[in-house]
């Protein structure tokens, strides 16, 4: 197989999302300079406002849950939330990569054959559609819990 086709098929089988593909292929490809791996910055929409969710949703569980733990240590700290969804809109993506990487290389020291290495980077690969869920009633609750306080201190309701 040609390098640059098992390449695309690789990131491909671990994406699994088409429409997503060669947005994430030209976010990765800033990540590597000739082989070597760096840090930059690469805005993303859904990592700027889906927070760990974001996370959780492309299966990067351990950086999750050190943003999580950041989040809980820092909250009362003013504006700190908002900075860290920043942090995270720019470099979130870069833990997507490190986690490519990571079974990427797995899976080339285990399989020696490259149509099974792609089947499995597709079984461990992909996206958690729990995590949308998740998200998402996690941020009605708290707009209604929002709603609900204020409409307490300006004695709409009692």
């Amino acid at each position: 197989m040609e390098n640059e086709d098992y390449e695309n098929k690789m990131l491909e089988a671990f994406i699994q999302k088409p429409e997503v593909f060669q947005w994430y292929k030209k976010a990765f490809s800033k990540y590597n300079i000739n082989g070597i791996k760096h840090m930059a910055w690469v805005w993303s929409w859904w990592a700027f406002g889906g927070g760990i969710f974001y996370l959780l949703y492309r299966k990067t569980y351990l950086a999750a849950l050190l943003i999580f733990i950041v989040s809980v240590i820092t909250f009362k700290i003013p504006f700190v939330g908002i900075f860290i969804n920043i942090l995270l809109g720019g470099f979130g993506v870069y833990f997507v990569y490190l986690k490519y990487q990571k079974i990427k290389q797995d899976i080339e020291t285990a399989i020696k054959d490259d149509e099974k290495r792609i089947e499995t980077m597709q079984q461990l690969g992909g996206y958690n559609n729990w995590a949308i869920w998740v998200g998402g009633i996690l941020s009605i609750v708290a707009m209604i819990s929002l709603i609900l306080y204020f409409a307490v201190l300006f004695n709409i309701i009692y």
